[in-house]
């Protein structure tokens, strides 16, 4: 897979979002790579790592969040769903599980229900695999919004309050997993 050819196709070369994309998407990767090169023992797909972590965001330009460049119409909650589409019609099913997973630690039925989040129903919207857990436990420490901003493990699950306990929960233990 060729995912900068990915970006490319949807992201134009002098703009500001492709800029937030991929200086965000990387320092993801290279967070994830660093995880699968301290735990060995997990047998991490490296190469899935940095192609999924590249692209785990690629959905932001169809949403509406002005302070990082989105122009789009859709709410900021549903980036992960559309990337997944997008990411499904390039033919890369695997990679799209990444997208719609990784928002908060996961996003359960109930949660998307009870908060009236506007995803439909008939997807599961919580990482599975190793390296869904990886990507999404990683992208919790840097922020498009300031990219020279680097969350320490305590800042990060302190973000995740707003997802409920749960997520805290599953943060910290895939804190003590992977650091």
């Amino acid at each position: 897979m060729d995912y900068q050819k990915i970006i490319e196709k949807y992201y134009p070369e002098n703009d500001a979002l492709r800029r937030i994309l991929v200086t965000h998407s990387r320092q993801v990767a290279d967070r994830s790579l660093k995880i699968a090169s301290k735990h060995p023992e997990l047998r991490l797909d490296r190469e899935f790592l940095l192609e999924a972590a590249m692209l785990h965001d690629i959905g932001i330009l169809k949403c509406n969040a002005p302070a990082i460049q989105c122009f789009g119409t859709e709410p900021y909650i549903c980036h992960g769903y559309f990337g997944g589409q997008m990411l499904r019609q390039e033919g890369w099913t695997r990679h799209a599980l990444v997208c719609e997973r990784h928002t908060g630690t996961g996003l359960s039925p109930q949660q998307i229900e009870h908060q009236h989040l506007p995803l439909p129903l008939n997807r599961k919207y919580e990482p599975e695999a190793l390296e869904e857990q990886v990507i999404c436990y990683a992208d919790k420490f840097y922020s498009k919004s300031d990219l020279s901003l680097e969350r320490t493990v305590v800042d990060a699950a302190r973000s995740l309050e707003k997802f409920g306990q749960e997520g805290v929960n599953r943060f910290l233990g895939w804190a003590k997993m992977f650091e």
